[in-house]
């Protein structure tokens, strides 16, 4: 199981992310109790008034060179697990260069 998954045009990407870091960084895996992989991402942004997912928002499409407006918050706006889509990036030539950016940062770590 990978941390992502295309539907349709876009991409759903599950991030588990640790705000209030001392640095901003995407790398790594976390497995949860069912099974589920989900990429790994701090960012130094405090969880307050959506503060820490506007800055993971930035960071992904920063590291993925994919347009931060194209990447919204589907779940877990209060929680530490969330659901992203990426718009357009489930499309085929976009899905092959952002699945392998993220596997490389998944086996980053």
């Amino acid at each position: 199981m990978t941390a992502w998954s295309a539907e349709g045009d876009d991409l759903l990407l599950r991030v588990r992310l640790t705000p209030g870091s001392a640095r901003e960084e995407i790398g790594g895996c976390w497995t949860d109790e069912k099974g589920a992989r989900w990429l790994s991402a701090r960012v130094r942004a405090v969880p307050e008034k959506g503060r820490a997912n506007a800055a993971l928002a930035a960071l992904l499409a920063d590291r993925l060179d994919w347009p931060k407006g194209a990447i919204s918050l589907e779940s877990g706006d209060t929680n530490r697990l969330k659901r992203l889509r990426i718009a357009g990036g489930g499309k085929e030539d976009a899905l092959a260069r952002l699945s392998a950016i993220i596997e490389e940062r998944v086996e980053a770590a």
